[in-house]
């Protein structure tokens, strides 16, 4: 009797994170916004944001965050089969962001973009670990590199000091299941087009007569976030057969902290165990959950073998979910 080969797991191998040079805190909006420090920390939680210089390209940046990925991981360009990059601010309309990375990288394989807002990480991990179990690929990173400070109506106070720059990367790498469990146990991607006009960018390529720029109904977002984001989480747990209590961590999209102080309360976790950097980091979409993994994980709050539940909702609108054992 031939014997079945083990199942294979996507094993989360390695995180790295890339913030740009230049630190603006709300005291610094404030000298040219209508705005002030205390308006911004009530409604969102933001005291700073990090905000590309010309060299911090949405390529540049990613490279910078990918190269930690693989040196955290033990791996080199040549293990990457596949890069994957979510981004809402790419350089150019093409060639894809993740192939500017591969040469930067010197990596061979294949790279494409995904455009799926602040949600792209999650639809990312989705399609990675689908190829990683089926066999197709054996290490891909999975990158979010975002330069929103390129796309912001610098006029529109309710908007502008929401968000800022980054990028974060992990490297994923098949691995036979095993008795400790690691790897990425499900994920779960939704969206609704027609609530699209909520959150968009108001321009594209071929459209000179636009601003290009980032349109957010506030209200409608949180409104929807709140209650699209708790359905994800507790779809994640209902695929696998586990309690609110058997999660570690929760890995929010850093948008607001009221959004991510909403869904804890709604998993029962105490804050403690809810990673939140958007004090820190603003909105950085496709980066903020690469970016506060990279940041729980690297002073030691998130170690082998936690359960980690990420979730995220962007304009689209889409949404998901994913839960990683570690």
């Amino acid at each position: 009797m031939t014997a079945q080969a083990s199942p294979i797991r996507s094993v989360l191998a390695g995180v790295g994170s890339y913030l740009p040079e230049i630190v603006v805190t709300n005291d610094e909006l404030a000298k040219t916004i209508d705005t002030n420090d205390a308006w911004i920390r009530e409604r969102t939680g933001i005291t700073q944001r990090y905000l590309a210089q010309p060299h911090e390209t949405c390529a540049f940046m990613a490279t910078q965050a990918a190269r930690i990925a693989l040196d955290a991981a033990g791996a080199t360009a040549t293990d990457v089969d596949a890069i994957i990059l979510a981004t809402a601010t790419p350089d150019q309309a093409f060639p894809a962001t993740a192939l500017r990375v591969q040469a930067a990288l010197g990596a061979g394989g294949f790279g494409f973009d995904i455009s799926a807002a602040c949600s792209g990480f999650i639809y990312g991990l989705s399609v990675a670990d689908a190829m990683l179990r089926t066999g197709q690929i054996r290490g891909a990173l999975v990158i979010g590199s975002e330069v929103y400070s390129r796309i912001l109506n610098w006029q529109d106070r309710g908007t502008c000091v929401l968000f800022g720059d980054g990028a974060g990367a992990v490297f994923l790498r098949a691995e036979e299941a095993s008795s400790s469990g690691r790897g990425i146990l499900s994920t779960h991607l939704h969206a609704q087009g027609s609530l699209g006009d909520i959150l968009y960018v108001d321009g594209a390529v071929g459209q000179p007569d636009r601003s290009g720029h980032l349109v957010m109904q506030g209200r409608e977002v949180f409104r929807h976030a709140v209650t699209r984001l708790s359905e994800a989480v507790e779809e994640a747990l209902a695929a696998n057969g586990l309690p609110h209590s058997a999660v570690d961590w929760l890995v929010p999209h850093q948008a607001n902290l009221r959004i991510i102080d909403a869904i804890g309360r709604r998993l029962g976790l105490p804050p403690e165990r809810v990673v939140k950097t958007v004090a820190q980091h603003a909105n950085t979409s496709a980066a903020s959950i690469p970016l506060a993994l990279a940041t729980a994980i690297g002073d030691g709050r998130i170690r082998p073998g936690h359960l980690v539940l990420m979730e995220a909702l962007g304009g689209g609108l889409t949404w998901g979910s994913a839960l990683v054992r570690m």
